[in-house]
């Protein structure tokens, strides 16, 4: 018998089967019902072409959708109610696109039959095989086929109790590799026969999480230090590890970070993702039409700038300089040059009334047109109209030293303006200030939509139409 540790993607391919036999079965019945049933008067008898072309639109429709609203994740840990209502809103949503755009018949009420007909099939369909394919899911986590490597970590007591209990659970499906103790507890010869403890040194528990390469882990109770839940916190982000927790740790990530309960399992969720697949869509569309606008439509204002800079000071008009992007990956920013050639050599915060900036630099700052070029970053995937600014390697390795949770403002991506930029036009240049940033941009992540977007475009507008920038 073959064991799958995890595979992800054999979780994500069991639900694409069922989601595409549902397609496939749901398609067939709505023409048959419209066309060869005799309830619905049509001239037109499609072919088995027809069924197979269909169908292949209809799964690129309906996967695309499942996948924007978030339905490739392991629901079978979450109520099956749950799943029930999320089905109804998005076959709710679907069928309406696929009425809007297919029917133009001024036959209304033929219409809504139809579009009853098609909800109540989608309905069906989607529920009736994603039901199937849970009880398949929990039948080879009971069988011991498919595991979930774990580990748990906390105090010795409630990490034995949450490991007896995962073995007379089967249907969770966990293989616990190892529990990690924090401090050194007596009668630990006792468990020694029963799974791997390990007492470690809080510096060393990264290197113990490559080694055995858990996909989750739990923390028990009794992890007394919130700077311990932020080291496991961070490295959960880092090497995309699930992280769950029991009940009574609960307040120390509420305001931070989105929770869910699991269905059947005495645990919480801790989400590192919070923003949706259908926003993260939503927002990056609005990015590439926003900034090919301005890119086109400003060109002349471009080569204008451009030539005034490179008449007044030598050196390339755009200035190129690393930041920290999302997920902490290295990118170049792109900026008009308002600073001095000779200001490149040192990297440091910028000030207000900085003595390295040109003439033209306190123009271009004031009205923040040096900010310009950013917009091609913004084109290519770099950054975000909207989003917490970008920082230097350099500083973002001393604030992360000093925040233990500083990271955070990397789990999306980093913005030309933002919700900071807004409440405080000011630079960074004492360390209270960043924390009040990170704050600030906490607030927007936890709190995003399509429409702080846009507030937060349209006071950026008003900010540089009044000239409250620095120079």
């Amino acid at each position: 018998m073959k064991v799958i540790n995890n595979n992800k993607r054999f979780q994500i391919l069991l639900q694409l089967i069922a989601d595409i036999i549902a397609v496939w079965l749901g398609f067939a019945i709505q023409l048959y019902l419209r066309f060869f049933s005799g309830l619905i008067d049509t001239i037109a008898e499609p072919t088995f072409i027809d069924y197979i072309s269909g169908s292949f639109l209809m799964t690129f429709f309906w996967l695309t959708i499942f996948l924007l609203f978030g339905m490739y994740k392991e629901w079978y840990v979450r109520s099956p109610f749950s799943e029930f209502y999320s089905i109804i809103k998005i076959s709710l949503f679907g069928c309406f696109i696929i009425v809007f755009l297919i029917f133009t018949s001024n036959n209304t009420s033929l219409i809504r039959v139809l579009f009853l007909v098609y909800f109540a099939i989608s309905v069906f369909t989607f529920t009736f095989f994603r039901f199937l394919i849970r009880r398949i899911q929990i039948k080879l986590r009971k069988k011991g086929i498919i595991k979930i490597p774990i580990l748990i970590v906390g105090k010795l007591k409630p990490s034995i109790e949450f490991y007896i209990d995962a073995l007379k659970c089967k249907t969770w499906g966990y293989d616990v590799r190892g529990i990690i103790l924090y401090e050194n507890e007596k009668n630990n010869d006792t468990y020694d026969t029963i799974t791997p403890i390990i007492c470690t040194e809080k510096n060393d528990i990264e290197n113990i999480i490559q080694q055995l390469k858990p996909a989750e882990i739990v923390l028990s109770a009794g992890i007394p230090e919130s700077k311990e839940l932020f080291l496991i916190e961070e490295i959960c982000i880092k090497y995309n590890i699930k992280l769950s927790i029991f009940p009574n740790l609960y307040d120390h990530f509420t305001g931070r970070t989105k929770t869910q309960n699991l269905y059947g399992v005495p645990l919480i969720e801790v989400s590192f993702r919070v923003v949706k697949p259908l926003q993260y869509v939503v927002k990056r569309m609005f990015d590439i039409v926003f900034s090919l606008i301005v890119l086109i439509v400003g060109i002349p204002i471009w080569i204008i700038i451009a030539i005034i800079i490179r008449l007044e000071t030598e050196g390339n008009p755009i200035y190129s300089q690393k930041r920290v992007g999302r997920n902490n990956k290295i990118f170049t920013i792109y900026k008009f040059r308002s600073m001095k050639k000779s200001a490149d050599k040192k990297q440091q915060w910028a000030q207000a009334q900085d003595p390295r900036v040109t003439k033209v630099g306190k123009i271009l700052r004031k009205t923040h047109l040096d900010e310009m070029p950013q917009f091609f970053n913004i084109l290519i995937g770099d950054m975000s109209v909207v989003g917490p600014r970008p920082e230097q390697p350099i500083l973002v390795e001393e604030f992360a030293a000093k925040l233990k949770f500083y990271n955070r403002r990397h789990l999306i991506r980093p913005g030309l303006t933002g919700w900071n930029q807004i409440l405080r036009p000011v630079y960074d240049n004492n360390f209270n200030e960043v924390k009040l940033k990170t704050k600030n941009d906490f607030w927007y992540i936890e709190n995003f939509s399509l429409g702080l977007d846009v507030e937060i475009v349209v006071r950026t507008m008003v900010v540089v139409l009044t000239g409250r920038g620095q120079a």
